[in-house]
């Protein structure tokens, strides 16, 4: 059984199963959903929780399957949780998730919990996920995109109690929270739980939610790096600004810019070499939110194009290291913003090749 996040509340009201797969990139919603479930979970009385995290090619699974197998000697009821972050089981692993699953069919005694991160279409395709969905109920869940945050964040603020004014007003304070946030969903739920302790429920006003946040530190260099990728100028601009005034190093964020160029050069090598792109994605370590964006842009990016992303990196990197170079600005973040801004002409939606 398949379900969103939104529906998992609903099916557990009608019943706890006995087999959960989670798999997503967004921290704050898995842990969530997790905790939804277990909070079930213990008011039927599973009290004695085992995790086992997967790491290596040399896995023991066969602690994993004693324990789904048999009851617990200290509990009547236990959750065994199962954490995949590479979201790949292995060799052995995926026969061993397959029985897994078996195990939990009417297993009143065991509650499974399997958690992955965000699976490509090859990796649901596979026998393990398909028992999985099979035998339990799978959640996706996916990450709130940068226009529905500020909507997310209105939710989550009249969940406790509070909401913002009305109108235009309202949503400049919503577009704000989100600006200052960044993407990030954990750092938003920090703030509006802050909100919560400042304020009593009610109306908050601008001023309000502008001192509660303002000086949170919250511009990332790795989400600055999806931001130029997705090609959205503007907002890699007020990254920047916002990199710089808080003290991030020069070094750093151009490691960023350049890294995605040279991993945009590496993938498109390997496609013209005849290697499908999701091939060639893995192989690179791609995934998460910037394996979208690189099969959204590398279809239609030309080599010229990379060719000169390369050259106008090695440039930057010299003027970061204190060098100064003929149609280049000798300031560092000057360069970066014109770097970064010839990466986001070439990612942008509507650049042709």
């Amino acid at each position: 059984m398949q379900l969103a996040p939104g529906q998992l509340t609903a099916q557990l009201q009608k019943g706890l199963r006995s087999l959960y797969t989670l798999h997503g990139d967004e921290p704050l919603l898995v842990q969530e959903a997790l905790d939804a479930i277990r909070a079930v979970a213990r008011s039927q009385g599973f009290t004695e929780r085992t995790v086992h995290t997967v790491s290596g090619a040399h896995f023991d699974w066969s602690e994993v399957l004693a324990a789904g197998g048999s009851l617990s000697l200290f509990a009547d009821k236990q959750m065994l949780e199962v954490r995949i972050p590479s979201g790949k089981p292995g060799k052995e692993g995926s026969p061993a998730l397959q029985r897994l699953a078996e195990q939990a069919e009417g297993n009143t005694d065991t509650l499974t919990l399997v958690v992955l991160p965000r699976l490509d279409k090859q990796a649901k395709s596979a026998a393990w996920f398909v028992a999985l969905e099979r035998y339990g109920v799978t959640v996706q869940v996916e990450p709130v995109e940068r226009g529905a945050l500020p909507q997310w964040i209105a939710q989550r603020l009249q969940a406790q109690g509070q909401r913002v004014e009305a109108g235009v007003e309202g949503q400049r304070t919503l577009q704000f929270f989100a600006d200052r946030v960044e993407g990030n969903l954990l750092a938003a739920h920090q703030e509006i739980q802050k909100l919560a302790l400042l304020y009593p429920a009610g109306e908050l006003h601008w001023q309000q939610v502008e001192a509660a946040v303002l000086n949170v530190a919250r511009y990332d260099v790795f989400k600055l790096s999806e931001a130029v990728l997705a090609g959205q100028r503007l907002r890699v601009q007020r990254m920047l600004d916002g990199l710089q005034a808080e003290g991030e190093a020069e070094v750093l964020v151009h490691w960023a810019i350049a890294e995605d160029i040279r991993a945009l050069k590496r993938v498109k090598d390997a496609m013209d070499a005849g290697k499908p792109l999701p091939m060639a994605l893995r192989d690179n370590r791609v995934w998460g939110a910037k394996e979208r964006l690189f099969e959204r842009v590398l279809p239609r990016l030309g080599a010229n194009t990379i060719a000169d992303l390369l050259a106008a990196a090695h440039q930057v990197d010299g003027i970061v290291k204190g060098l100064k170079l003929p149609n280049w600005p000798a300031d560092s973040w000057q360069a970066l913003h014109r770097l970064a801004g010839m990466l986001c002409q070439a990612c942008a939606p509507q650049a042709g090749r």
